[in-house]
């Protein structure tokens, strides 16, 4: 018998001082069987890193992500169904990311672990052809924190500015710097 997914429900409150965004989410997030809790919350500080209320379309959202190979990680479509950004958590290779900024205005790769860094030098080469792909990266270390204020039931608050962001619950806080590879 196939285990289940795990849900988890997050309250999150995000103030994006950068980009003037300041939302309220109620989240759903399914913890697939394969998958790690650091992972899992790489998946949340990406949504509230990259959220926004875009006319005309739908909020960011989780898609059905590991267990689904046509949807990624979270995405944002318009009204017409068109996908206006991807994102894709870890180390995609380059079939998948052909394949994701051929179908999506804006593709975003999330690295989130050390191992990402030999990922980035051997593939920045060929990466550099898709001219509406961005890889971001958070340090490993930062998502070991971020994974220890974990619960099935969040509330957490989000503050970015100047880059950085500060990530509070109800297990303690945390500091998140996320890069862009490849831009200064």
């Amino acid at each position: 018998m196939a285990t289940k997914a795990t849900i988890y429900k997050a309250s999150v409150q995000v103030s994006d001082m950068d980009r003037n965004h300041y939302q309220s989410y109620e989240l759903t997030l399914a913890l697939h069987p394969s998958e790690t809790e650091e992972r899992m919350m790489v998946r949340l500080a990406a949504f509230a890193l990259l959220a926004d209320e875009k006319e005309g379309s739908e909020q960011l959202s989780f898609s059905k992500g590991i267990s689904t190979e046509d949807e990624p990680d979270l995405w944002q479509k318009n009204y017409s169904d068109e996908i206006l950004l991807w994102v894709e958590l870890g180390q995609p290779d380059e079939k998948r990311l052909r394949k994701a900024c051929g179908r999506a205005q804006q593709v975003i790769v999330v690295n989130y672990n050390d191992k990402s860094d030999i990922w980035w030098e051997q593939n920045k080469g060929k990466n550099s052809r898709f001219e509406n792909m961005r890889v971001l990266r958070f340090p490993e270390v930062q998502v070991e924190a971020l994974a220890k204020i974990c619960t099935r039931s969040m509330q957490l608050n989000v503050t970015i500015q100047d880059g950085d962001m500060w990530i509070s619950g109800e297990l303690g806080e945390c500091q998140m710097t996320p890069m862009w590879r490849g831009e200064q």
